[in-house]
């Protein structure tokens, strides 16, 4: 299978077609497609592990991204589940490659949506929804103990999390989240309209969002504000704008926060926790970052 990445550029159908719901009117592209400038921004750090990508075992439906190398799972580390969706709810996450295989290479296994060819007659799907994410789940609990499956005995599925950007934030993650077999929720660079919405969720919430220069920051600080009953971090991004660093190298300095996330919440790596909490956490003394915590340890 030729594994191709798709740069920036053919992102601009996927962010243009993002739902509005919960996203004020008058949008125009130079808002939708605002990036933090590259020249001179942080890169993506890769963990230890080389990644590959491939389609689902029996279920084309889904691109997985994982170390090439299983040897070292379970018995000197463990493979936690990322679930992704992609801006504009839009199913092909090719177009998110580098930041799902940053994420991979810290010994995590990546999901999200994939097209497939579709049947006569039939027009071919453009957008995902929450309910791939439950499917995707679903796939991976049983490749974890098929027999035959190079993945059996490797993942953890016990530590799932489910994060989107834009719709595939609001539209997926936040409604995958309430499954329960979901323990944290990434909501970026944007946010639901009806605080309320939050409510079924459980674990862990980090909100990320692009600055003021984000349409969606006062959506995330007004979520943020609104969730009381399990930990959350928010952080803003100064200048990045809605489509943050996720077309730079490996995802840019997104990437590096939202693996330092699921390394704190899912492996107990407590240097990648000094970036959200303590008393100099790393985004709290960064003064291109503002945040917020709740509840956090």
């Amino acid at each position: 299978m030729r594994k191709t990445i798709y740069t920036f550029t053919t992102l601009l159908a996927f962010l243009t077609a993002a739902c509005t719901t919960a996203q004020p009117p008058g949008l125009n592209m130079a808002e939708i497609l605002r990036t933090l400038p590259l020249e001179g921004a942080p890169l993506a750090e890769p963990g230890p592990y080389t990644v590959t990508w491939e389609a689902a075992f029996d279920n084309p439906g889904f691109i997985v991204f994982r170390p090439i190398d299983l040897g070292a799972f379970p018995a000197q580390d463990k493979m936690p589940v990322l679930v992704w969706g992609n801006g504009g709810c839009n199913i092909d996450g090719r177009n998110y490659a580098g930041i799902l295989s940053t994420v991979a290479s810290h010994g995590f296994i990546s999901i999200a949506t994939l097209p497939v060819e579709p049947e006569e007659g039939e027009e071919a799907r453009r957008n995902a929804t929450a309910d791939d994410m439950i499917q995707a789940i679903d796939w991976v609990e049983q490749e974890a103990i098929r027999e035959g499956s190079h993945l059996r005995g490797k993942v953890d599925i016990t530590q799932i999390s489910a994060m989107g950007v834009s719709c595939g934030g609001f539209r997926m993650a936040a409604v995958a989240g309430l499954d329960p077999r979901v323990d944290s929720v990434g909501i970026l660079n944007s946010g639901v309209s009806d605080a309320s919405e939050l409510d079924g969720l459980h674990g862990t919430l980090l909100l990320l969002n692009g600055g003021e220069v984000d349409f969606m920051y006062e959506t995330a600080r007004e979520n943020f504000e609104a969730v009381n009953h399990i930990p959350v971090f928010l952080g803003a991004r100064e200048n990045a704008g809605h489509s943050a660093t996720y077309p730079h190298p490996g995802g840019g300095e997104f990437a590096n926060v939202i693996s330092d996330w699921l390394m704190y919440q899912f492996k107990g790596d407590q240097q990648a926790g000094q970036t959200f909490v303590g008393e100099n956490c790393a985004l709290c003394t960064n003064t291109t970052w503002e945040t917020d915590a709740k509840g956090l340890d």
